[in-house]
């Protein structure tokens, strides 16, 4: 059924309920706008609050940091910052496919509707301009119909009259025959005004305006089919991130069922226990000794006056509810109880190592790097990394003086000293490094240059090492001599295993089938690593 044929005279109706469709496009717009508002807002709340409580700790050696209760609340409040990520997400997403789309689609559909509205305003217009020419001529056609009557009575009555001159009848006759013809010219253009008001009308209400209705019909329709598509979307919408939120959720979950109490205590006493014995009895002091000195003097075992007695037992009172004053921190960590600083000065020797470690890779690197510089004087100047090298061996003896400081005040403390010596045989090449010599000094008898001497024996540690997984394949570009130490030569198109990553120095570690290793050129090859 179509609103042409079975609304063809409502327009009224049809007009005010295509407006009312477009009301409700807008209440809807606006109804979601203020949904994301909202999400928006809880959005910003629940961020806010992971915020408050989620408070930054100056580093991992804060005592709670390793409580399982601790990381769970954590990770408690870093999902409930996703989960708010993706309220947000949803506020955006309604934003962009219901509102934006809607609001947009809505100014087009008015534009639409108005054409329509005034394609029929034109033709109402047209009709009453047609019907205006049709009443006018009808009422000069009855005008002049009326004035020819008229004069056709006054003829006769003229002609009848004696007393009338032959003149006066032969005027009146005239006039009459005059008003005749203009009466009958009116009737024919009546006629045909009238003609084509009922083709216009005929028109107006089986063609043009049942067009224009149909097209208002079309357009509510889309309208509608469009509104509920929005519909769908406010739900849709909520849906896509449903998962996510669940995840969020299901993390929350995971986090209360990590909660370890046992684990919890036990990280509580590695955390504080101090190494301390528990105080002894205390010894009874014989005030009487003073008074009898005369007394055998290895009665009791006590000493020989009330001083002495006071100063056997000074400062062994052990209160555990006693209020204590904050320590002043000490680089051998002297300030903290025994068990406390071994572990302190275990962790710092392990820093220590690390970083030492780093810059023998890196001398090791800049030695390979220098000597093929001074090998192939195309690919660089080796005198450009002689700073660096100047640098990097500073560094080295810096790291070996502190290692040495720390593995002393270790042993002080009754520590193990299992430092992570990563390839330790590489420190005592520019020097030996003794562990008893606080300032990690060393001999003037090995001076050779640090990085070649640490390159050659990390050359050493490689044929005593197993043989590596490969972390990747790679294919020569070009071909390279590998003339220089610890470098391996390759041709054009040849496929090797990679077993080490470029580590930002431009080469990267290979192996040939036969298990043959060394050092290429990173930009000589096209390189794919495992997944």
């Amino acid at each position: 059924m179509e609103w042409g044929t079975e609304l063809w005279d409502q327009y009224d109706i049809i007009e005010k309920h295509t407006q009312s469709g477009l009301e409700l496009v807008e209440k809807y717009v606006k109804f979601v706008k203020e949904r994301t508002e909202i999400e928006q807002n809880y959005a910003k709340q629940l961020r806010n609050l992971s915020k408050k409580y989620n408070v930054k700790r100056s580093g991992k050696d804060e005592p709670d940091c390793r409580l399982s209760s601790y990381q769970a609340f954590l990770d408690v409040l870093n999902e409930m910052n996703d989960y708010a990520g993706q309220r947000e997400l949803i506020a955006e997403n309604m934003m962009m496919n219901i509102c934006i789309d809607l609001t947009k689609y809505l100014q087009e559909i008015k534009l639409e509707r108005k054409t329509y509205l005034m394609e029929a305003k034109k033709a109402q217009q047209n009709l009453e301009t047609t019907y205006k020419q049709l009443d006018s001529s009808k009422k000069r056609f009855e005008r002049e119909w009326r004035e020819a009557e008229r004069a056709a009575q006054y003829a006769e009555k003229t002609d009848q009259d004696i007393n009338a001159t032959k003149a006066d009848v032969e005027k009146a006759k005239q006039q009459a025959h005059m008003r005749a013809h203009v009466a009958e010219d009116c009737k024919n253009d009546y006629a045909a005004q009238l003609q084509k008001y009922n083709k216009e009308q005929n028109n107006f209400y089986f063609n043009e305006m049942p067009l224009i209705f149909n097209k208002l019909q079309d357009l509510d329709e889309r309208r509608v089919r469009k509104l509920g598509q929005g519909y769908i979307l406010f739900s849709d919408t909520e849906k896509q991130v449903m998962p996510i939120i669940g995840k969020c959720l299901e993390g929350i979950t995971k986090a209360g069922t990590s909660v370890n109490e046992r684990n919890d205590s036990m990280v509580i006493i590695e955390q504080n226990k101090s190494g301390f014995e528990r105080p002894g009895d205390v010894d009874f002091e014989d005030f009487s000794q003073a008074i009898n000195r005369a007394s055998s003097d290895t009665s009791l075992s006590t000493p020989k006056g009330p001083m002495d007695l006071l100063a056997k037992n000074k400062g062994k009172n052990f209160w555990l509810f006693s209020k204590r004053s904050k320590p002043t921190v000490t680089e051998d960590f002297t300030h903290l109880p025994p068990e406390q600083r071994r572990k302190k000065l275990q962790h710092k020797l392990d820093e220590i190592s690390k970083e030492l470690q780093k810059e023998v890779d890196q001398s090791e690197a800049l030695g390979k790097m220098k000597d093929v510089y001074e090998k192939n004087p195309q690919m660089g100047d080796p005198a450009s990394l002689a700073s660096q090298i100047t640098q990097t061996t500073q560094n080295i003896e810096r790291f070996r003086a502190e290692l040495g400081k720390y593995e002393i005040w270790l042993a002080e403390a009754g520590g193990r000293g299992d430092t992570l010596r990563y390839k330790s045989h590489a420190f005592n090449n520019n020097g030996s490094h003794d562990i008893h010599s606080p300032d990690g000094a060393h001999s003037d008898e090995s001076t050779p240059d640090t990085s070649q001497a640490i390159y050659a024996e990390f050359d050493d540690d490689f044929e005593d090492e197993e043989l590596a997984a490969p972390i990747g394949t790679c294919t020569a570009m070009y071909n390279f001599p590998g003339a220089s130490e610890g470098t391996i030569s390759m041709q054009e198109g040849e496929e090797l295993e990679v077993v080490e990553g470029d580590k930002g120095d431009g080469w990267t570690r290979v192996r040939r089938n036969n298990g043959d290793e060394g050092y290429i050129p990173t930009s000589y090859a096209t390189i794919t690593m495992f997944k």
